[in-house]
């Protein structure tokens, strides 16, 4: 727990979503954030973790790195299980030798194959179904057997104006097609990387506080924006703020075989961030439209 005003902030994977997100939610902060990627930092050596942990005087680190390909982790399981399990047990030891708190992003995959359709409350037993869950699931369970203070953060269906993401994807195909297939039987909340880019900013600067109890009982915590829709009523949202004209169909999942089996039900319940940091999330559809606005 820190008693301090101003930290300073490792944050890995910072080329991709989420690391850019937090890149343009530092520019306000005080604090003094230190941003890499795998050309500045190799994350699965423990020795090099350390060392930058320990010669910058890391308070925080930031885990937003991953191997995110859910398709491609069931041929390569060796590899997302490096990125993210092993270099995710190395982050949590270099936290825990030079007393930092470890924020790690993991996902909603951990719940995979659970049934049912009451929100995913973080209590719930996981039950990964690909090679992507398990991994992520290896790297929960590292960080806790290591021991490290720490947040663990879930989250579902990102995207932002970085990368490749499915709204990036469905502007694009809409744009280029006059009629296409999305899966209706498929259910979550998007989760806009900026609006959890804020509330990892929230996680810090709660950790400065004296009195912080976050770090005082299972740090696990579930976040997206607020309702539920089905990847078929989100492609069409996208269509329609990007001002395309496409004829969007619903689908069964099993029209676009897949070698891992995607969650049916991925709402996570978010009463436990919402009371914890007295925050409101904003809903989906805003969320969508001051991205597509940024794009």
């Amino acid at each position: 727990m820190f008693l301090r005003d101003k930290m300073n902030i490792l944050v890995t994977g910072a080329n991709g979503q989420l690391g850019n997100e937090m890149r343009i939610v530092s520019k306000n902060s005080s604090d003094r954030y230190i941003f890499t990627d795998v050309e500045e930092l190799d994350i699965t050596s423990y020795n090099t973790v350390n060392k930058c942990v320990k010669d910058n005087d890391i308070n925080v680190v930031v885990n937003c790195a991953a191997y995110t390909n859910v398709d491609k982790a069931e041929d390569d399981e060796t590899t997302a299980e490096l990125l993210n399990a092993q270099a995710v047990e190395y982050l949590a030891k270099a936290c825990k030798d030079n007393d930092a708190t470890l924020i790690h992003i993991s996902t909603d995959y951990v719940f995979g194959g659970n049934e049912g359709n009451t929100p995913r409350t973080e209590d719930e037993p996981v039950n990964p179904t690909g090679a992507y869950g398990r991994t992520k699931l290896h790297g929960e369970e590292a960080i806790q057997r290591i021991g490290c203070k720490h947040i663990i953060i879930r989250t579902a269906w990102l995207y932002s104006e970085f990368g490749n993401n499915f709204v990036k994807t469905m502007r694009k195909l809409t744009a280029e097609r006059d009629s296409l297939k999305v899966v209706f039987d498929q259910v979550g909340t998007p989760t806009y990387a900026l609006d959890l880019a804020k509330v990892i900013e929230v996680f810090i600067e709660e950790l400065k506080t004296p009195h912080s109890t976050l770090l005082t009982s299972n740090c696990v915590y579930h976040f997206s924006n607020e309702g539920v829709i089905s990847w078929y009523d989100f492609a069409k949202e996208i269509c329609e703020l990007s001002g395309n004209v496409c004829n969007i169909q619903p689908c069964h999942s099993d029209e676009f075989p897949s070698k891992v089996k995607r969650p049916s039900y991925s709402v996570l319940d978010k009463t436990k961030i919402k009371n914890k940091l007295n925050i409101t999330i904003p809903h989906w559809k805003e969320s969508l439209k001051n991205c597509i606005k940024n794009l």
